[in-house]
Formats: structure tokens, C-alpha cells, sequence
């Protein structure tokens, strides 16, 4: 199963009203391990960029006046995530920014649902945790993720950061770091990763000796609770 964790930064917080996207970035998860393989990229959107956007992100004017434009990069972007589901916190802000850029192309591009599928870890934290902040900030913190090094917003980080809280909201499982550099500090409740390619463990089956003592055990058990849970 190939999913691509992603997120975006944008000039504003609304493109019917003209904003556009500023920053891409994604990670690839495949059988809920990362593999590696990621994308970022940033974008000259051809208009300003707005100072409450730009306190958010950090991501300024100047910086982006010698970028791609998104038309530059919308074949390799879309090459990258066809095919994937799309794992995104508030999946209807990023995906609506997308199909706004797919539309202003020359040649448009349809939706992105066309494309992958959805799925919105915003949604999935609501349902799990009812009532409660289910920012990503709040969400590093419910599930000891360190996002201690995220003073502004980054669309790469956060994908990297959702990953973690995705893989956790859905199953408690983290994800498995391949990159050498990267060690405890940024990884989810201090869990060192391992690589995708790593063979799986071995499954050692119990010896004649241990299969008995462990029934001797549950039989004492019995005795004392009436069943026990290896039973039912």
C-alpha cells in the first residue's frame, strides 16, 4: 500500500480569493513504513504573499522570487502522488489549493481525486478524540511525538511530523526512520526507526518444555479466576 503523506504552505488561507500555493512537501509511506522517497519543492506564485501567511510559515517574497512556477512542476508533482492515498491534516484546505493550481494550468488538470485517494487525519482525530484540540501541535503532544525543532510551519517538517501522528492515530504503530542523521530527537516518543528494506524478525516457536510450563502456568490461573483470557 503506497500512501503519501503531505502538505502544503500557501499566500493565504483561501484561493477563491486568489492565493495560491508557495510550498509542497511529502513523504511516502509504503505498508505504513517510510521508504525515503520524498518531495518538496517551493513556488513562485506569481502574487504576494500575505504577512499573516508569511508569520505562520516564514516563507517570504524575496525567497521566492526566483522559483518554479507551479506550472513548472505540476507533471513531476502529479507523476509522484498518482496512484497514492493522500494522508493530509485538514485534507480540504490542501486538496481545494491543488485543484485550484490544476485549473489555472493551460492545459488543466482534473481533480486530484481523479488522481489518489483521501484521507484526512484531522477527520480521524475528531472521531477518535472528541472535543479536544486536534491541531497537529496538540496531537505531538497527546502522543509524545518531539516537535520541539518546529518554530513556524514547513510543509516538509509537517509531513514528516504527520506521519508519525498518523501512523499512531491509526494503529500505535511509528514510523521507521531510514535517514542516518535523523536519530531520537525528532522521532516519535523517542523511537529510533529502522529501515523499510530491514528483513522482518524471525518468529521463534515455543519448545516442548516452555509450551508446558507455560500450560502449568495458565492452569494455575484457572484455578484461581474460574478462565483466563488465552481461553476465549
Amino acid at each position: 500500500m503506497r500512501q503519501v503523506v503531505l502538505d502544503t504552505e500557501t499566500t493565504g488561507i483561501n484561493p477563491q480569493l486568489g492565493h495560491r500555493i508557495i510550498e509542497i512537501g511529502c513523504v511516502e509511506l509504503i505498508d505504513r513504513k517510510l521508504t525515503g522517497n520524498h518531495y518538496h519543492v517551493y513556488i513562485n506564485p506569481e502574487r504576494v504573499v500575505e504577512q499573516e501567511a508569511i508569520d505562520v510559515h516564514g516563507i517570504t517574497n524575496e525567497f521566492l522570487a526566483d522559483k518554479p512556477l507551479f506550472a513548472d512542476i505540476a507533471q513531476e508533482f502529479l507523476e509522484y502522488i498518482k496512484g497514492s492515498e493522500l494522508v493530509i491534516h485538514n485534507a480540504a484546505f490542501d486538496v481545494g489549493f491543488i485543484n485550484y493550481e490544476f485549473n489555472l494550468l493551460v492545459n488543466k488538470i482534473p481533480p486530484v481525486e481523479n488522481y489518489c485517494g483521501v484521507l484526512d487525519t484531522l477527520a480521524m482525530a475528531r472521531e477518535k478524540h472528541p472535543g479536544q484540540k486536534n491541531n497537529l501541535d496538540a496531537l505531538c503532544k497527546r502522543y509524545g511525538i518531539n516537535n520541539s525543532h518546529r518554530e513556524l510551519h514547513g510543509a516538509l517538517l509537517d509531513s514528516e511530523i504527520l506521519a508519525d501522528v498518523y501512523l499512531l492515530l491509526s494503529g500505535g504503530q511509528t514510523s521507521l526512520l531510514l535517514d542516518k542523521e535523523k536519530t531520537d530527537e525528532g522521532g516519535a516518543g523517542g523511537i529510533r526507526r529502522l529501515p523499510g528494506t530491514r528483513k522482518p524478525l524471525p518468529v521463534l516457536a515455543a519448545n516442548t518444555e516452555e509450551a508446558a510450563s507455560h500450560e502449568k502456568y495458565l492452569e494455575s490461573l484457572r484455578k484461581k479466576s474460574g478462565q483466563v483470557i488465552w481461553d476465549l
